[in-house]
């Protein structure tokens, strides 16, 4: 039996509040995010990301007391990024009740961060995420939540992490973020060829069609925002359109 492909709402909280934007920029609103997580775990999302998307370039901490009251709503796996750069910032968001953290600039500035992590808390709890732009025939690692660019071969880079510790990839395309013309596909295909982790593919959604192609690339899962919380498509829909498709997913009973 082939493993259960996972359908994962993401967060993107600024301020206390849901945004999103396109290709990381221009954000708008999009709810509560206590209320929206609730709503998810509800509608049978597998898991749920929360990633605090400005942390980092206003230099401070995620919001530990939003991620008590989110983990607090749901009862599903929770995944918890942004400002992290230590172990000690880890263990204050397990301990609010995320299930894993997920790390981007500080692993890229400092990568032992990646094995620090994993050797603590278990490479199951470390996602590595990477913001990744396709442009001079390559795709490239890009920091602070997409506004910083870099001469990082995200490909490369990707191999690293990998051999460092990180449990699992959380792969955004920032060519593909928010335009809702589907997943960067030939970019999952590459990854999931070298990769020993489960990869989730992210930014691009903008039909159940889109899902179904990207685990056919071979993503473990897939992450969207904008099309759950402006309820285009919902979970459960999208969910019996891939079973239909043969992909197996998890019903909610």
């Amino acid at each position: 039996m082939p493993l259960t492909k996972r359908i994962i709402p993401c967060l993107d909280v600024k301020d206390g509040r849901t945004v999103k934007g396109v290709n990381f920029v221009n954000i708008r609103d999009a709810g509560d995010a206590v209320e929206l997580a609730a709503v998810y775990a509800e509608q049978g999302a597998d898991e749920l990301v929360f990633l605090d998307i400005t942390a980092t370039n206003e230099k401070r901490k995620t919001l530990a007391e939003l991620v008590t009251k989110v983990a607090a709503a749901i009862n599903i796996p929770f995944t918890v990024g942004g400002g992290i750069s230590s172990v000690e910032d880890v263990s204050v968001l397990l301990n609010a009740g995320a299930d894993k953290v997920s790390i981007n600039t500080a692993a890229i500035k400092r990568p032992a961060l990646i094995t620090e992590i994993a050797k603590q808390f278990g490479t199951q709890c470390t996602v590595l995420a990477v913001d990744a732009k396709f442009e001079n025939n390559a795709w490239f690692v890009y920091l602070n939540g997409g506004r910083v660019a870099t001469t990082m071969n995200a490909i490369e880079w990707l191999k690293k992490a990998i051999d460092l510790g990180a449990g699992e990839i959380l792969l955004t395309s920032i060519n593909h973020d928010g335009t809702k013309q589907g997943f960067a596909n030939e970019l999952i295909k590459e990854v999931e060829s070298f990769s020993s982790v489960p990869v989730i593919a992210s930014g691009g959604a903008g039909s159940m069609q889109h899902f179904a192609d990207v685990f056919e690339a071979g993503a473990d899962a897939a992450l969207a925002a904008s099309l759950f919380h402006y309820k285009e498509i919902a979970i459960p829909n999208l969910k019996m359109f891939l079973k239909k498709e043969g992909v197996n997913v998890r019903i909610a009973s």
